[in-house]
């Protein structure tokens, strides 16, 4: 699976519309065949900053969602609210959901 990461810096008039603002952008996204999961996070501790969580079946269902027509609308809604360039993590890890965590696992 492709593992993405995406930290948004909003300007500060855009905090509270930026889930509006992407709307139509993670709608689309979450439809894609390859899409496994596209979840917006807000910071608690800087109100200003989204995190975006998403993970496509594999690099061809990535590269689908780069060149799909809401992907470029998506950045052009974007664009205009940002205070910054977006920071990015993205990677390849085998598997297609999340793993669970060992160090807090409940007995059955």
């Amino acid at each position: 699976m492709i593992f993405i990461v995406v930290k948004f810096k909003v300007l500060d008039e855009h905090q509270n519309d930026w889930l509006l603002i992407t709307k139509e952008f993670t709608e689309a996204t979450r439809s894609e065949p390859g899409n496994l999961w596209f979840e917006w996070h807000r910071s608690a501790d800087n109100p200003a900053e989204f995190v975006l969580i998403e993970a496509f079946a594999d690099g061809q269902a990535g590269s689908d969602h780069v060149n799909a027509d809401h992907f470029r609308k998506g950045l052009d809604a974007m664009r205009p609210a940002l205070s910054e360039t977006p920071r990015i993590l993205h990677t390849e890890l085998p598997g297609d959901d999340w793993s669970r965590m060992g160090e807090l696992e409940f007995a059955s």
